[in-house]
């Protein structure tokens, strides 16, 4: 990795101290008379704006401010600091993986909005999704609020949580700031944004960023380059509404990380890092930079593309939105509109088999190698890709090793249009004063697919030359292939297809506050969904080369295909109630429900899945507050079902656990999360969030005499009992300058990679460190991540693993988490 020393010095001051979530938000002050901060104030999941410490549902919120003392390495990155949201965020900056309390999806369930409305209506598009995929933080956001649970399903399709990223806007006070980041992994990025008045009654805001970054593993090729901006012109209407337009362009480039092995599978002990480098090492390679995949159309003819794996996730989109709020009367009209247009590309090289001897493996096609190339094959061999078995290379030495990579490269267009109005009125009766909102959502939303995945040959080593399976005549001639110039099977997988889809939403939520201290909430949403897509059908053909083995069940488009429609609905609904027993101290309950129906990219596939599934949420909180310190604390149970997932069970015919059965469970999760802030005096404070929880399956049943309990009870895949992180902060002022130090603690306890939880993702923590130092309108700003060189892994390998783990009793392969890394920014405000 390049630039690995260049903040070595500059970063010594801060290595004493670790990382604080200031994020959190004092909810409120000392007492009621006490000014209410801006910070305090949240709007997402609310009928109108509330301070943190009044609402019955679990919110955070991270200012502008907060997050530039966590200076997140992605958008995961910062959710990581709320308690609640488990995060897996070594995947690179985008699309990485959240779970919002145990439910055993990648996403969670968590719908990211920005302003109010989503950027694409579901959750996940054709390999991207509308999460951290398509939304990036840079200084143009001034806040986001993070709903977990609560009235979520109410306010969001397919929400059991939401993250709302809330834009700058101008004011009357012209306002700006320009932001320079270095880090010592190649990353060079550059912020800014410039808001202020535009003329009477008018504002604007305008900024992005614009980075470059090496990665914090060596690809032998940029992991990051590109940007965005955001725009937006505000004016006030002489009733005191508002209308604001807004517009965003995102031209991005994301390398994907995916699991590499650290042990030999064969001999655990013996640690890989000598060929691959556990923290800079992947599988990611030049040699991919590229590669030629062949496939057949539905004409009959062979086709051949050319992919680029330095392309990487490419994302490029646009987004307009109109924002309309007025006041008529008592009534409060709101009207949000979005529209989104773009197009995606994905090229990726991920883990399919875990390694394995390279003489055991090439043994295994020897039987194949003679009926294709005749009796006359005496051996099979090993060379450089592309050299006609002219280039022997050796496995043995190196580790001795080979494994099997596929290269995924998909193509999307995609566009989504919504729509969200709503009216709420203010109004009191005999007993009490309610708040009551009615909304109608819409949307329209469709994309394309076209994907095509490769399988390669390549030794276990790091930024990997392709290998040639040879077969040799006993005079050492070459007599065939097993592989097609490093291709192991060409177009092992094939899809097309193009879904359009709308959806229409009515919901309604009444707050109603019985005295100045019991509130009760309510919220119902309906939703109804109608899906038209299709798929072109496939089959597996022998291309013809009787040369090599690797085109004998490649995939072809077989010229027809299956149209899917599917109209599904949905009914939400959330109740909760909350007691503040003074200013400082209070309690809510909230039960609610979410019904997700099969997404639309179903109607994209031969085998579409029309199953729905519910998200039955409870949870209690504390509140408490005092002196500038606060603490919240929340109890939750989740039930999510069904899952459907397979593992091996026992066979009674063989008398071995090898019968791979699917089963259809419950996962339920019970747990507690926390999150405080101890303002211990004006110079110390800490801050710290956990989340304890016991996520398992549970009432597992399948088609098969299988026996099940060996998965019942068992932990979530992936999931792990405990996390959360420690950040202390120091605050003094020396010589006119106003300084932090500041630090981290974070940990995610053990996880498995299969539902046998036979093979487990050891525990970890890692320790972090900052400085800003801050001067008139000028800030410097340093911060290192893992500073011991923590050993983590997160996943497994999810391709071979779930069923019944790696074989051994810690995972010898996963996606490690980055190594030591430092980073120096300095901004200048105005």
């Amino acid at each position: 990795m390049t630039h690995r020393h260049l903040l070595a010095t500059t970063a010594t001051a801060a290595l004493l101290f670790t990382s604080p979530l200031h994020a959190q938000t004092a909810a409120a002050q000392d007492d009621s008379s006490a000014a209410t901060k801006p910070s305090d104030i949240i709007v997402t999941g609310s009928s109108r704006p509330e301070r943190r410490f009044d609402v019955d549902y679990a919110v955070n919120v991270l200012s502008q401010k907060d997050v530039q003392k966590i200076a997140p390495k992605s958008m995961a990155d910062l959710l990581s600091n709320v308690p609640g949201i488990q995060v897996e965020e070594t995947g690179g900056e985008v699309q990485n993986v959240t779970r919002l309390r145990g439910i055993p999806t990648d996403r969670g369930y968590l719908l990211f909005q920005q302003d109010g409305l989503p950027l694409f209506q579901e959750l996940d598009g054709y390999f991207f999704n509308g999460g951290d995929g398509m939304n990036r933080n840079d200084l143009m956001t001034d806040h986001v609020e993070v709903v977990r649970g609560g009235p979520a399903p109410i306010y969001g399709s397919s929400a059991a949580g939401i993250v709302n990223n809330i834009t700058v806007t101008g004011s009357n006070v012209a306002r700006g700031r320009a932001q320079l980041t270095i880090g010592d992994t190649g990353l060079y990025r550059l912020d800014a944004y410039q808001a202020g008045p535009l003329g009477h009654d008018t504002y604007y805001a305008i900024g992005g960023f614009l980075r470059y970054h090496d990665g914090y593993r060596d690809n032998g090729f940029p992991n990051d380059k590109g940007g965005q901006i955001r725009a937006n012109i505000k004016h006030d209407l002489a009733s005191g509404g508002s209308i604001k337009i807004s517009g965003m362009y995102v031209n991005d480039h994301n390398s994907f990380y995916l699991p590499i092995p650290v042990a030999n599978p064969n001999n655990p002990s013996q640690s890989l890092n000598p060929w691959i480098n556990y923290f800079s090492g992947t599988m990611n390679s030049p040699t991919f930079e590229n590669v030629n995949i062949k496939y057949r159309d539905g004409s009959g003819t062979v086709k051949s593309i050319n992919r680029d794996l330095s392309n990487g996730r490419y994302m490029n989109f646009f987004n307009a939105a109109v924002d309309y709020e007025d006041h008529f009367g008592p009534w409060n009209v709101s009207v949000k509109t979005g529209f989104t247009k773009g197009k995606s590309s994905f090229d990726a090289l991920y883990s399919t088999t875990n390694p394995q001897d390279a003489n055991t493996f090439a043994n295994s096609y020897l039987t194949a190698a003679r009926t294709a190339f005749g009796s006359g094959v005496t051996s099979l061999g090993y060379a450089i890709a592309g050299t006609n078995g002219a280039t022997p290379y050796n496995p043995y030495s190196q580790s001795g090793l080979v494994m099997s990579a596929q290269y995924r490269a998909t193509n999307s267009n995609f566009y989504s249009w919504q729509s969200d109005a709503s009216i709420a009125r203010q109004f009191d009766t005999g007993l009490g004063h309610h708040d009551l909102k009615v909304g109608l959502y819409g949307a329209i939303w469709g994309e394309t697919e076209f994907g095509v995945y490769q399988d390669y040959l390549i030794p276990v080593t790091g930024q990997p030359q392709t290998l040639d399976l040879v077969a040799y005549g006993a005079s050492g001639n070459v007599l065939g292939y097993v592989t097609d110039n490093g291709a192991l099977h060409d177009a092992s997988t094939l899809a097309q297809g193009k879904v359009d889809s709308k959806m229409i939403a009515l919901y309604a939520n009444d707050t109603w506050d019985i005295t100045d201290k019991l509130r009760v909430d309510a919220g119902i949403r309906q939703e109804w969904y109608h899906y038209s897509g299709w798929a072109a059908n496939t089959t597996a053909v022998n291309l013809g080369n009787a040369t090599t083995l690797a085109d004998d069940a490649t995939q072809a488009f077989t010229g027809s295909i299956k149209i899917n429609t599917l109209s599904p609905s949905a009914t939400n609904w959330t109740v909760g109630a909350n007691y503040d027993v003074s200013h400082h101290l209070g309690a809510y309950i909230r039960a609610s429900r979410l019904v997700i129906p099969a997404s639309s990219s179903n109607m994209m596939s031969t085998s579409a899945s029309t199953i729905s599934s519910k998200a039955y949420q409870y949870e209690a909180g504390i509140k408490a507050q005092a002196h500038g310190s606060y603490l919240y604390l929340t109890g939750f149970y989740t039930k999510f079902s069904p899952l459907n997932s397979s593992f091996a069970a026992y066979n009674a015919t063989t008398g071995l656990n090898n019968q791979t059965v699917t089963f259809i469970s419950d996962v339920v999760t019970k747990g507690i999360e926390g999150d405080g802030h101890v303002k211990v005096n004006r110079f110390f404070s800490i801050d710290a969030s956990v989340t304890v929880q016991d996520p398992q399956y549970k009432n597992l049943s399948s088609g098969t005499s299988a026996d099940l309990s060996i998965v019942e009870g068992k932990q979530i895949i992936r999931d792990p009992k405990i996390y959360g992180h420690v950040r202390p902060t120091f605050d003094f002022d020396m010589a006119g300058n106003h300084a932090s130090l500041y630090g981290s603690y974070e940990f995610v306890g053990r996880r498995f990679v299969d539902a046998s939880n036979n093979t487990a993702l050891p525990a970890y923590g890692t320790f972090g460190a900052g400085l800003i130092v801050t001067r008139n309108k000028w800030l410097f700003q340093v911060v290192a991540d893992n500073l011991t060189n923590a050993k983590g892994l997160t996943e497994g390998n999810t391709r071979t693993d779930t069923i019944s783990g790696q074989g051994t009793a810690d995972a010898v392969y996963g996606r490690p988490i980055f190594g030591r890394n430092f980073r120096v920014i300095l901004s200048k405000s105005w």
